[in-house]
């Protein structure tokens, strides 16, 4: 596996992201007046949830620190680290940065980079092996997966390339106007959970599928909760589409939580 220097990165970044993801998700009003973006108090707490889903996983990852049960998870903190920075670096004109909210984003994401460049850097130089668990992923596996990479992937890429005035940004699915900064970082966030389990489509490791299963789950969890608290936002009503943000969270949370269940050895980090 890989050294200790790239197991304390993950716990570091494990540390970072529950320091910001608790701030925002516990204060989202006051966190929207100090963050890195203009975001309402929705949006904080639902980056809040992302933030506290990645320690979650960071920490599953240094926890269990093999590369059979661990590598999803480093691709998915690698990916969200490099195209949120992306984001970022875009909208740099954006950025509000006169209060240490803002600061403590862009450190983080840093951290989150200079995590994935020594993850990179050792698995080039020291080659580790990979063994396998024995159980290979069947057929519905692999079927859900792929369902899961197209329908995923095509929301990241579309939250990452729609034009301005596109479809998205007027609440008719999200249930709140979201600006094109925020667009581009919720693109940013779904295509870097889509990219990540590729890797089990390869590899086909049923034991690593359970994996990557808990380390998602907190993302699963935390984003639900974020929504149901502003769920005076939601007006499904006159706008039925918006059932398709918090259904597909319900979704995805109840078959995850019964293949979690399904296997109870695997829930513990």
């Amino acid at each position: 596996m890989l050294s200790s220097l790239s197991r304390f990165a993950a716990f570091a970044v494990a540390a970072l992201y529950f320091l910001l993801g608790a701030i925002l998700f516990l204060a989202p009003e006051w966190a929207s007046a100090n963050f890195a973006w203009n975001v309402s108090p929705m949006v904080a707490m639902t980056i809040g949830g992302w933030c506290l889903g990645n320690a979650w996983a960071a920490f599953v990852v240094a926890k269990r620190w093999r590369l059979m049960l661990t590598l999803s998870g480093m691709i998915y903190l690698a990916l969200f680290g490099i195209l949120e920075t992306g984001v970022a670096i875009a909208f740099a004109d954006k950025l509000r940065l006169g209060h240490w909210l803002g600061w403590l984003y862009v450190a983080t994401l840093a951290v989150n980079l200079l995590a994935a460049l020594l993850w990179l850097l050792e698995w080039l130089t020291r080659r580790p092996g990979r063994e396998h668990s024995g159980a290979r992923l069947g057929p519905v596996g692999m079927i859900f997966g792929v369902v899961f990479v197209i329908v995923v992937g095509f929301l990241g890429l579309y939250g990452l390339l729609a034009p301005e005035g596109a479809r998205g940004l007027g609440g008719t699915i999200f249930p709140q106007v979201i600006s094109m900064f925020t667009l581009r970082a919720f693109g940013a966030f779904y295509l870097s959970v889509a990219l990540a389990p590729v890797v089990l489509l390869i590899v086909r490791d049923r034991a690593m599928m359970l994996s990557h299963t808990l380390l998602s789950w907190g993302l699963i969890l935390f984003i639900t909760v974020a929504a149901l608290a502003f769920i005076g936002e939601f007006d499904f009503a006159n706008r039925p589409r918006q059932w398709i943000y918090l259904g597909a969270y319900l979704i995805v949370g109840f078959f995850t939580a019964i293949y979690l269940l399904r296997n109870p050895r695997s829930m513990v980090p």
